[in-house]
């Protein structure tokens, strides 16, 4: 696991997004780059700097496929706090990707296995997926995967905790009766399928659970911590994100980008 730590969410985030704009411009033209995306609070930084780079003729997006992670179940796509809303008013709409290319879960199915099942293969169709951005939760948890969830999970519909709905009910008007008790989800193992994976993280209410993911053990309970399980994995933080890592583990990772650890 490689962790990057940067002074403010700003860096974090301009970082974030030039790796992943270079991901994809060194991608064979010949070839889609299939990008797992999330939502949330967390990578609206990093899609304002790749609408930026758009925009600025250093990246394109035409060949670029994507499937997002979650959406919650009984939201209808143009419902203001659907993902699928989310994602177009806040990324899709300002780039060039071609709308039969982008993938999201649908939350008004009538049938959640079967959907879930067919988004399954639908990744698999594409040869899976090149680079899954996600972000986490203040309890360590990745996409919809509450703690507890099994680390070989696959998409699949999910009760949501207290603790996430609490965090979410800022969408919502502040009121956490109004956010959605169920969601659909990639799973844990669908994530860890991914050949590259950066996670964004900021901010102090997350710091407990960053300690958890990179200095304890791989645990179902802080379910992120299956990154320490993937071949490449990066953690993008802040400064206030990494306040409870100790000492040596900063300075392990600030050495290793350093080139002074390989």
């Amino acid at each position: 696991m490689r962790l990057v730590i940067h002074q403010n969410y700003e860096k974090a985030s301009l970082w974030a997004a030039n790796y992943i704009a270079g991901k994809i411009i060194s991608k064979k033209k010949n070839k889609p780059f299939i990008l797992g995306l999330p939502t949330g609070s967390s990578p609206l930084g990093i899609y304002s700097e790749l609408i930026k780079m758009y925009k600025d003729g250093k990246v394109s997006f035409k060949n670029v496929r994507t499937f997002n992670m979650d959406e919650y179940v009984g939201l209808s796509k143009d419902h203001p706090q659907s993902y699928h809303y989310f994602m177009f008013e806040n990324f899709f709409n300002h780039i060039d990707i071609n709308r039969k290319h982008i993938h999201i879960l649908d939350g008004m199915t009538k049938d959640a296995e079967k959907e879930c099942k067919q988004y399954e293969k639908a990744i698999n169709a594409e040869g899976g997926i090149d680079f899954f951005l996600g972000g986490m939760g203040s309890d360590g948890h990745i996409a919809f995967n509450e703690p507890g969830s099994s680390l070989v999970s696959r998409t699949r519909i999910k009760t949501l905790t207290e603790e996430t709905k609490r965090d979410n009910a800022r969408f919502f008007d502040g009121d956490i009766l109004k956010v959605p008790g169920t969601a659909l989800t990639v799973g844990v193992g669908t994530v860890m399928d991914a050949r590259e994976v950066m996670i964004i993280v900021n901010g102090r209410n997350k710091a407990r659970a960053l300690r958890a993911v990179v200095e304890e053990g791989i645990n179902h309970m802080w379910t992120l911590s299956c990154l320490q399980m993937h071949p490449k994995a990066t953690i993008v933080c802040d400064e206030e994100a990494a306040e409870k890592l100790s000492e040596e583990t900063i300075h392990y990772f600030k050495n290793m980008e350093k080139g002074i650890i390989c």
